[in-house]
């Protein structure tokens, strides 16, 4: 049996990784679970999946629960870096979104848990403080994003150093064939058309910024350079993700757009169990199509590649701004576009520290995200 702790229970990935549990329950036990605020949701999970302890970020939510469970109930950054280490636990499944995952993130990695990874921050922010310090333990970080995933089973038996390309597939969001953006509304950027996600990764979806940060996700995972990483426009969202090798023939890996399957992939590793989602029918499908983005209408893409270049502190700054602007567009604060320009605008402001310290990765976070 294999042990886990579940930050991020509560969220779309973490209710789709309880689904798995359910499908094999004899297969894993659930040691902790955290969430920021949801309470109500976690006291359902406390009661099927008997966890040992469980964190809530929300200190005010933390004390509501703790008068109404049996089990202890931790609270803040300290809560959830506690259910990060629980001994008991083997793996750690972090899909908290947003900044907040970074620091329980690298205390796992220093209490040798293998981590289950779908906070995206992690590596974008932190990226390489976390996969050094991952080498260091002898940690394994399997990635949960269906497109690291996918690249991940196509690299299984082969040489980093045969890899020529990777490419990462993108349904293109709701917006891929409108040519005017200005008049985007949070419902319409809130429909995704293939995958079932949060709010905040749909309207990253929406922006194209998701796929800037998977590719400096998979730059940090794979070790390949930038300019290694193409990203094409595929709306069946049935290619995951392809590498072609040095000799020029290419892997792809294909499924249904369901995230339980690298959900699962990531937790039985290096076993597959079997899954209740409906086999790939190709002759349904019909055909594929690939195409390239369009940058001038989604600089966010742009904005990523440079970040991840340029490195240093400057992917923090643009997830944190990132960050921002979809909560002020969520918020009804900003327009759609003015998610792009918000990031653009930090970037430009911002003054490269190059080798940084993870302190001051999560000093500039927290600054960007306190203007």
């Amino acid at each position: 049996m294999k042990s886990f702790s579940l930050l991020g229970s509560t969220g779309s990935v973490g209710k789709q990784a309880l689904d798995v549990v359910r499908a094999h329950s004899a297969d894993f036990s659930v040691e902790g679970l955290a969430c920021y605020s949801h309470i109500e949701l976690l006291k359902k999970q406390i009661a099927e999946f008997s966890p040992q302890v469980v964190a809530v970020y929300d200190e005010q939510k933390a004390e509501e629960l703790s008068s109404q469970v049996d089990i202890d109930v931790l609270s803040g950054m300290s809560g959830l870096v506690e259910i990060a280490q629980l001994e008991s636990s083997d793996t750690l499944l972090n899909s908290l979104i947003g900044s907040i995952g970074i620091v329980p993130t690298v205390e796992a990695i220093k209490a040798k848990k293998n981590i289950a990874l779908a906070n995206k921050e992690t590596l974008v922010s932190a990226g390489e403080i976390v996969m050094r310090l991952a080498q260091k333990n002898s940690v394994q970080i399997m990635p949960i994003d269906s497109e690291h995933s996918a690249v991940f089973q196509c690299l299984n038996g082969e040489r980093r150093e045969d890899i020529h390309k990777i490419v990462l597939t993108c349904s293109g969001g709701p917006f891929r064939e409108q040519r005017d953006l200005s008049t985007v509304t949070k419902e319409q950027a809130l429909k995704h058309p293939s995958w079932n996600m949060g709010k905040k990764i749909t309207i990253d979806s929406a922006t194209l910024m998701n796929k800037g940060l998977e590719v400096i996700e998979a730059k940090m995972l794979f070790g390949v350079d930038y300019d290694d990483i193409d990203v094409v426009i595929h709306p069946q969202s049935t290619v995951h993700s392809l590498v072609e090798f040095k000799d020029k023939s290419v892997m792809a890996h294909m499924g249904p757009a369901d995230m339980r399957i690298p959900i699962q992939y990531a937790l039985s590793y290096p076993s597959r169990f079997a899954h209740a989602a409906s086999s790939l029918d190709l002759s349904s499908i019909g055909s594929l199509h690939f195409s390239s983005p369009d940058l001038d209408r989604f600089p966010c893409l742009t904005y990523a590649y440079d970040a991840g270049k340029q490195g240093g502190s400057l992917p923090c700054v643009m997830n944190a701004a990132n960050e921002v602007a979809v909560n002020k567009f969520l918020n009804d604060e900003i327009q759609f576009l003015d998610i792009a320009r918000f990031i653009k605008e930090k970037m430009e402001n911002h003054t490269l520290i190059k080798n940084p310290e993870l302190d001051e990765l999560l000093d500039i976070d927290k600054r960007i995200k306190n203007e």
